[in-house]
């Protein structure tokens, strides 16, 4: 479907990537990754035409339709939500539009009824009397209800916009599809659609993704980027991590026996996960998968941070209790009588579409906002520490650069341990001077967690703690989050992170109300398909 020879691409006359020689195939899924700037995007960019490469040639076979996820909410706005879909296909809407323009002619001509004869030919050979049927079924798999199909873009909600986008780029069966984060601001369902309908997929699939299990789930090769080259990897991304991981720990010890590796590198390909398997398409991708020969997988240069968290003391046995908590934002009631207790060892994961629930909960719990009604009642042993969603407050207006905005959060004041700190959270050099309020999004995040692992808190709460962070540094929470020996409530739109993490599941319905379910969130999803 698409080779690229010897390409290359700089920057400032700097490399980003160069003499790079792939092939993507028919019927595979490929996921690229990378650390943040490494070029993933740009990548994609270039495949898709967007973009020219310094040097080298990318070569789309002849006669391939090719379908790329757009990034700008607004392009459509002038449009109506299904003629957005139908121009995935423009070709095909050009035509439907022309050949509606000329049987809507007052003086229609012999010479129309010739060219309206051959549209309506080619209009038929295309699917296109078909297309708005195909249109509606996935948008309703995407959770965009029949009642917004002839909805203007511009009145929809940005979440929902995000939705018909990528509606687009699935409509009318591509050759090929490429998709630049296509599950951010998706909801459960809409994932798990996708997922199964990308699974069908009979073309090409080039994706850039941070979600894990979304990978790992789709993904029969991996495109990783790094040291300014990029290579494909057959497997899906739990493959790939765990070989560069292994990779990575045997060229540290030289003297590690060549028999040794090998018999390492099996043990992990047998337990690496499997595919989906609901369909035709999909059993053909596993069988794939179990057939991976393996190759040299190099140890990667990205850096991962140091993510622990050590509470000060045990909480005892009263943590916290809240009952018949109810608030009303912006007027509407997001929390309804909301009660539950915390146990010791509960680490309970905030879930559903309602996140005006989730983060008005957290706010409450911590004084930031009085309830309407109701009670919170923390224990006289818990200490808690929050992550919130918007972290604004923190950055905005401080001058202070980073050693001195950790300085307030340390009860040890010495530069050297600051510098130690924040170089495990991939601050380094000079770094470690800038002002705090030009930090990027990702960076922000890395100092917030910072804060919270200097408090000793034996409570945490966190709200979106992945958000802005690249798959290294999400895979570092995941680990801190599951090795702390304390109670953690948090909300997170990573399945693997709150599957992992997760051992109680509080899921909030549109009115406010609480659903508590001790069980852990495959557990949760298993029984939310099985209600219907």
């Amino acid at each position: 479907m698409i080779t690229v020879t010897d390409l290359s691409l700089n920057y400032s006359g700097t490399p980003l990537f160069s003499h790079v020689d792939l092939q993507f195939i028919k019927g595979n899924c490929y996921g690229i990754i990378g650390a943040n700037g490494a070029g993933k995007s740009t990548f994609l960019k270039i495949l898709s035409g967007q973009l020219e490469p310094t040097s080298g040639e990318v070569s789309v076979l002849p006669n391939t339709r090719m379908s790329v996820l757009k990034q700008d909410q607004n392009q459509y706005d002038a449009y109506s939500v299904m003629d957005t879909v139908l121009m995935g296909n423009q070709h095909l809407y050009d035509i439907g539009k022309e050949m509606n323009a000329l049987y809507e002619k007052e003086d229609f001509t012999d010479e129309d009824g010739i060219r309206a004869a051959e549209l309506q030919a080619e209009y038929a050979e295309l699917g296109g009397y078909e297309a708005e049927s195909e249109a509606s079924r996935i948008l309703q798999g995407l959770g965009v209800g029949t009642g917004y199909h002839d909805t203007q873009m511009e009145n929809m909600d940005a979440r929902l916009k995000v939705k018909v986008l990528l509606a687009q780029a699935l409509f009318g069966n591509p050759d090929i599809l490429m998709m630049d984060e296509p599950t951010n601001n998706l909801d459960i369902a809409a994932t798990n659609w996708l997922e199964d309908f990308l699974l069908d997929f009979e073309g090409t699939v080039i994706v850039v993704s941070h979600d894990r299990h979304f990978l790992n789930t789709i993904c029969t090769h991996i495109v990783d980027i790094d040291y300014n080259k990029i290579k494909l990897y057959v497997g899906n991304y739990d493959f790939w991590y765990d070989a560069s991981q292994l990779m990575q720990q045997l060229q540290k010890n030289q003297n590690k026996k060549n028999e040794e590796k090998a018999q390492e590198l099996k043990e992990f390909i047998s337990r690496f996960s499997a595919n989906k398997s609901k369909s035709k398409q999909a059993t053909a991708r596993r069988k794939l998968l179990e057939k991976i020969t393996l190759e040299e997988i190099p140890a990667s240069s990205r850096r991962y941070p140091w993510v622990q968290f050590s509470p000060d003391r045990e909480v005892g046995k009263d943590i916290l209790f809240v009952t018949d908590v109810s608030k009303t934002v912006d007027g509407v009631k997001v929390l309804d009588k909301v009660s539950f207790m915390v146990n010791h060892g509960d680490k309970i994961a905030f879930v559903g579409d309602n996140e005006n629930a989730h983060t008005a909960l957290f706010k409450i719990l911590t004084g930031e906002w009085e309830p309407d009604e109701g009670t919170v009642k923390w224990g006289q042993t818990a200490t808690f520490s929050y992550f919130p969603k918007d972290n604004t407050q923190f950055f905005e207006g401080c001058n202070d650069n980073l050693v001195e905005w950790l300085r307030q959060f340390s009860s040890d004041p010495h530069e050297a341990y600051l510098r130690g700190f924040l170089g495990r959270m991939l601050f380094s050099g000079d770094d470690v001077y800038k002002p705090v309020k030009v930090l990027s999004g990702g960076e922000k995040v890395r100092c917030m967690l910072s804060r919270m692992m200097l408090s000793g808190a034996n409570v945490l709460l966190l709200d979106q703690p992945t958000n802005h962070l690249d798959l290294e540094s999400i895979a570092a929470v995941n680990n801190g989050l599951e090795a702390v020996k304390c109670n953690v409530l948090f909300s997170c739109h990573d399945h693997q992170l709150v599957e992992t993490v997760a051992n109680r599941v509080f899921d909030f319905t549109p009115e406010g109300k609480l659903i508590d379910m001790p069980m852990t969130y495959d557990e949760y999803l298993a029984r939310q398909a099985a209600e219907g």
